[in-house]
């Protein structure tokens, strides 16, 4: 599922800083960008985000943005060597001026801050736990729109299936009715129980009471799984593959009009469902 989420944090060595965003993806693929100070942390980082996170195609973003007073000081001791030096060179070059800003690009006069490791480790892991904390919040809720709507579509399976059911004897009757028809119009008679035979043939084409059943089964399964919590993609995936078998054997068995346009009409459900199932974790 789409979703973004972003935090920063002050510490000892700057405004540390955190996005992370993701777009629909069958699998988890993670992209990071981090500063050199957290390079080593990748795998950690990457860890804490798998742990949380199973599915979409995510980028992390970590940014350090240093403080000039924090992160930057003046070696007092290398100073004063300076000045002494200045102030002994004064009699012999009594015009000798100072330049401040080629003072501090002398070697050792400026300072930065060092960064400790740990500490800017521990301030990462806690800020991406705010962060992935907003981004599962805000998947939570696109999530419960996309449940919301695929509920709809297998509300739209169901009304289908029961239509079918009832509409099944009326198609059976209409076929004995037809077969008898036809059988009056040969000018021979059938040999006893021919009719009978043929009438059995024809009506098992059109035995599809097994899968309207599996199919109940199966809109049963995907109610119960769409409430649950936690990650229910791949269990959708499958339920999909599963229903769509049923909807082609509902097809290929069809011996009247109707139930070929209730196949077509489950087939175009299911790949409705199939589209909002992939932005689902």
């Amino acid at each position: 599922m789409t979703a973004y989420a972003a935090a920063e944090r002050s510490t000892a060595w700057g405004t540390l800083g955190c996005e992370l965003r993701a777009v629909n993806h069958r699998f988890l693929e993670l992209g990071t960008r981090l500063p050199d100070e957290l390079r080593a942390l990748e795998p950690t980082l990457r860890e804490q985000v798998s742990a949380r996170v199973t599915r979409g195609k995510l980028d992390l973003v970590f940014r350090l943005r240093s403080e000039a007073a924090q992160s930057l000081g003046v070696n007092e001791a290398a100073l004063e060597q300076l000045a002494a030096l200045a102030q002994s060179l004064q009699d012999r070059f009594p015009g000798l001026t100072t330049d401040v800003t080629g003072l501090l690009q002398l070697p050792g006069v400026l300072q930065t801050q060092a960064v400790d490791g740990e500490g800017l480790k521990a301030e990462a892991l806690a800020l991406l736990e705010e962060v992935l904390t907003q981004f599962l919040a805000a998947r939570q809720r696109e999530g419960d729109k996309l449940a919301t709507v695929i509920a709809e579509r297998v509300a739209g399976i169901a009304r289908i299936v029961g239509e079918v059911r009832t509409m099944v004897p009326e198609i059976r009757q209409g076929l004995r009715a037809r077969l008898e028809a036809r059988v009056a119009d040969l000018a021979q008679p059938l040999e006893p129980g021919r009719l009978e035979q043929e009438l059995v043939l024809w009506l098992q084409k059109l035995d599809v009471d097994e899968e309207l059943d599996r199919l109940d089964s199966h809109i049963e399964e995907i109610g119960r799984v769409l409430v649950q919590d936690g990650p229910v993609g791949r269990r959708l995936d499958f339920l999909l593959q599963e229903f769509n078998r049923e909807a082609n054997t509902l097809g290929s068995k069809s011996v009247d009009r109707r139930t070929s346009q209730a196949a077509v009409e489950l087939k175009v459900l299911i790949d409705q469902i199939r589209e909002q199932v992939q932005n689902l974790e």
